[in-house]
Formats: C-alpha cells, sequence, structure tokens
C-alpha cells in the first residue's frame, strides 16, 4: 500500500507548482495588466466602429427624418462590434497564456 504524501510527489504537475508561500512564482490564470488594458481598447474601439457602421447603414437607405431608425442602427452596430470583438479578445488572451505556458516548460 502507498503512502498518501508519497503518491504526488511524483507527479511533474507537483514538481512545478510552488511548495511554499515564499516562491516568486505564483500560478494564475489572468493574463497582464497590459494585455487586459489592450483587450479592453480594442472592444470599445470595435464598438466605436460598429456604432459608426451601423449609423452610416441606416443613415444611406432612409431619407427624411429618421433619428429613430439610425439611433437603433447605431446601438446595433455598436452592440455587435463590440460583443465580436470581446469574443476576439478572449480567444487571444487565452492563446497568449497557452503559449506562456508552453514558453515556461
Amino acid at each position: 500500500m502507498q503512502n498518501c504524501s508519497g503518491l504526488f510527489h511524483n507527479n511533474n504537475y507537483a514538481n512545478r507548482v510552488p511548495q511554499t508561500p515564499n516562491d516568486k512564482r505564483t500560478l494564475s490564470a489572468l493574463p497582464s495588466p497590459r494585455a487586459r488594458v489592450i483587450a479592453f481598447t480594442g472592444v470599445l474601439l470595435a464598438g466605436a466602429a460598429g456604432a459608426a457602421i451601423g449609423y452610416s447603414i441606416i443613415d444611406l437607405q432612409c431619407a427624411g427624418e429618421c433619428s429613430v431608425g439610425t439611433g437603433i442602427g447605431l446601438l446595433f452596430g455598436a452592440m455587435i462590434g463590440a460583443i465580436g470583438m470581446s469574443v476576439v479578445s478572449v480567444l487571444v488572451l487565452r492563446a497568449v497564456g497557452e503559449w506562456r505556458e508552453l514558453a515556461d516548460n
């Protein structure tokens, strides 16, 4: 019968995980603050670009008073642009995290 404390010491994962609180390396799934700021800025810019595209599409197709239509186009364009870019940002941040993990090995 094996000792439970010796069971996990031969595992590669247990050897990589810091065992004491004094270790410099901390495990975190969070990307760097700079990467998060870049991703957030990208979402804001994509939302602004989507709003401009949505406004332009409705404005070009409408004649006369179209403030409600252009407002709806602006809103939906901004939402679609921001949601799309947020999906891309999450995927990129996860990929960067995996690349860093592979580089650490």
